[in-house]
């Protein structure tokens, strides 16, 4: 990260949290100081959390930078993909309405639900014998 103009945005997913920063650049993306292809090995990973700039025909013109904690792969995919979207809007307001569209600015509520006492899991139950 050199003394360029940096665009910052926050991402969550699940229990993953991004810290993103896009800049103009040549098209790479580094994710806890390693490259994209090498932090994320299965490809629609990789193309789940690089969507945004796929969609806006950026991903030659941008860099991204993240670190990422927390959760699992999907998750943490999830959570880039959201924190590049927010970072692009702070770069360029005008590109909100086709992120909006595309359904890229939108946090993904689903949670883990808890589990319940008295049960094996959130919604498994023991066996039940009425004899």
């Amino acid at each position: 990260m050199s003394g360029t103009v940096k665009f910052y945005g926050t991402g969550r997913r699940k229990t993953s949290v991004a810290r993103v920063w896009v800049m103009p650049g040549f098209g790479n993306v580094t994710i806890n100081d390693r490259p994209c292809e090498e932090y994320f090995p299965i490809y629609s990973l990789q193309h789940h959390a690089k969507e945004p700039l796929i969609a806006l025909n950026l991903a030659d013109k941008v860099d991204v930078w993240a670190t990422v904690r927390g959760g699992g792969i999907s998750g943490q995919a999830g959570a880039v993909r959201l924190g590049i979207a927010r970072a692009l809007v702070q770069m360029d307001e005008r590109l909100r309405p086709i992120l909006r569209k595309g359904g890229f600015l939108t946090r993904d509520p689903r949670m883990v639900e808890r589990k319940k006492y008295g049960q094996p899991k959130a919604r498994k139950r023991f066996q039940f014998s009425k004899r």
